[in-house]
């Protein structure tokens, strides 16, 4: 890894995509240390020292409780992406547009920069009413101010993405979250000295997390990584004087087809009930039972979780891998499994195979994203950095080095990748 970096600075157009990407980060950075105008952040501290917020806070860099401009971090994009995609599967209109190439592909992305702004803007009016026993001079005012900053926050942190993915190296929006998480790692460790330091932990406990922790990350870089490959073998065809075809591949079927989306999704959505709460009175029963009921320890949202998890999981993989679209290419080009008919028989039979590696995947994003409440009830740590956070840097990480190898091999630079 370290090789394949070294090689790509060497080379002047990697090297300027790289400091463009490090750039970016700076700047994101920055933004998490502006606080929204208005806001008393010791106050919203308190209000999201909820287990649950935990989390959003580490994906956006901790500036979720520091209630800075980019405080809704990149989620409303990412949900907003998501239903787009979920909306291809339904809505014939987004189904033409998916089959019309680049042009079909601009306009998704522009409904997705739509559907971002907008879900922002409603996640940041709700944020505004929850935070407005926070607020220095209370009233509709500092409600519209907070909601404009942190739309704006949201609409730059989305433009400093996709700059990334366009003159950059690697997924902006990815890294942006990546980013986000590294960030957070020295305050984690600092917790995990101050238990130690107080006696709360015992090293022991520790030393049993870090193992776990290492484990965790071969785990996931393995699942991260496997995939069901489906031989398919293509007939010679003869057009003029050119023998076409004839050739063996595969069909690469991952068993995590959905990485970690169906997880952001299902946070993004557990995380209305606890804004809901500040509708209501802090000393009302019902403000007080969604804060018990929707806590990471609780059965209740451990059920709503894991069954939210294995839905968008679904939900994501049907929508992103058509089987039915592959065995009509694949029949197109004269392509087939060995002992099965092109068409339908074969669209049925990638079906079932997807059916169980999604079922495969979902269990494991669920393990995954409930290790820490796991974790917490057994050793009492209070840690937000767990299985989900690993998830999504390894993933990153994988991706993006697998990016720069790519250049690098045009360039027949030798990576680490062989």
């Amino acid at each position: 890894m370290f090789s394949a970096l070294v090689n790509a600075w060497k080379v002047p157009e990697l090297r300027k995509k790289i400091l463009f990407t490090l750039l970016m980060f700076v700047v994101f950075r920055l933004g998490c240390h502006i606080p929204v105008p208005g806001i008393n952040t010791d106050l919203v501290s308190s209000m999201f020292s909820s287990q649950f917020f935990g989390w959003i806070d580490i994906i956006s860099g901790g500036s979720f409780k520091n209630l800075t401009i980019f405080a809704m971090g990149i989620i409303p994009y990412i949900n907003a992406s998501i239903i787009i995609q979920l909306l291809t599967m339904v809505v014939p209109y987004f189904q033409e547009l998916a089959k019309e190439g680049q042009e079909g592909r601009k306009k998704m992305t522009q409904y997705t920069r739509y559907g971002a702004i907008g879900l922002g803007f409603a996640q940041a009016v709700i944020m505004a009413i929850y935070l407005k026993s926070a607020m220095i001079t209370p009233g509709v005012w500092s409600i519209i101010v907070c909601t404009i900053t942190l739309t704006a926050g949201t609409a730059l942190l989305m433009w400093i993405g996709e700059l990334i993915t366009e003159k950059g190296i690697g997924n902006g929006i990815s890294l942006i979250i990546f980013i986000g998480i590294v960030s957070r790692l020295p305050q984690g460790l600092y917790t995990i000295k101050s238990y130690a330091t107080s006696g709360s932990v015992s090293y022991t406990a520790i030393i049993i997390f870090a193992v776990c922790a290492i484990l965790l990350i071969a785990g996931v870089v393995a699942v991260q990584e496997a995939q069901r490959r489906i031989p398919v073998q293509y007939a010679k065809r003869v057009v003029g004087r050119k023998v076409y075809g004839g050739q063996s591949t595969h069909i690469p079927m991952r068993i995590n087809q959905a990485g970690v989306i169906p997880i952001i999704f299902a946070m993004s959505i557990l995380m209305f009930p606890q804004m809901l709460a500040g509708f209501f009175a802090k000393n009302s029963g019902f403000a007080a039972w969604l804060d018990k009921v929707f806590n990471f320890q609780h059965p209740v949202y451990i059920v709503c979780y894991a069954l939210l998890i294995f839905l968008f999981t679904y939900f994501y993989t049907a929508a992103t891998f058509n089987t039915v679209d592959v065995a009509d290419n694949m029949k197109k080009n004269g392509g087939f499994i060995p002992g099965l008919r092109p068409g339908r028989p074969t669209a049925e039979y990638l079906d079932k195979i997807l059916s169980r590696l999604t079922f495969s995947g979902a269990t494991f994003l669920t393990i995954i994203a409930l290790i820490p409440s796991i974790f917490m009830t057994i050793t009492g740590m209070n840690l937000y950095f767990g299985g989900t956070s690993l998830l999504i840097a390894v993933g990153v990480a994988l991706d993006t080095m697998k990016q720069i190898e790519s250049h690098l091999l045009m360039r027949h630079y030798q990576g680490f990748m062989k």
